[in-house]
């Protein structure tokens, strides 16, 4: 049994949307053990395979009662958006972290010049932390997202003049 990338993306956002709290999956190379709602000390989810060359975070599906309850409400719109900035979206819906850790700095503050390829957050989904690397060099003209908040697949989390 071989499982890519985009099979793995899949399995776990439907195991986000499900009730199931374990699940074990074996195969030729690779062995899959998932977990939801155990203590914090306990891993969520584990791939065991050969060691293979870093890829892009994925997409994966919040579990329920990750976001706290309350009306639902859309991604704040976009002001007048600008034709020259460029707008880096949150790929996956999960709670948007300005710095690695409490107490550090923040990863990019306003102002602050990018590269492509440099983490300018972190996105957590089921207790899986996904950096976001910029897709685009130049300047943070604004930053949208409060540290510590949940935010929605497509939303706009910052905005950057290219140069």
């Amino acid at each position: 049994m071989q499982l890519d990338h985009d099979q793995l993306h899949q399995l776990l956002a439907l195991l986000g949307e499900s009730d199931i709290q374990e699940l074990k999956l074996e195969g030729d190379d690779f062995r899959l053990e998932v977990r939801r709602n155990l203590p914090a000390a306990a891993p969520v989810a584990m791939l065991h395979s050969p060691p293979a060359p870093p890829a892009a975070p994925f997409p994966v599906a919040a579990p329920p009662g990750s976001i706290p309850p309350g009306p639902s409400a859309p991604p704040p719109a976009a002001a007048a958006s600008r034709s020259d900035l460029v707008e880096i979206t949150a790929p996956m819906v999960a709670t948007f972290y300005r710095a690695p850790a409490p107490g550090e700095p923040f990863f990019v503050e306003l102002g602050a010049r990018i590269k492509v390829g440099q983490t300018i957050c972190i996105l957590e989904a089921m207790k899986l932390m996904n950096e976001l690397e910029a897709e685009v060099s130049g300047e943070v003209v604004e930053i949208l997202v409060e540290n510590g908040t949940p935010v929605e697949f497509g939303q706009v989390l910052m905005r950057v003049k290219p140069g």
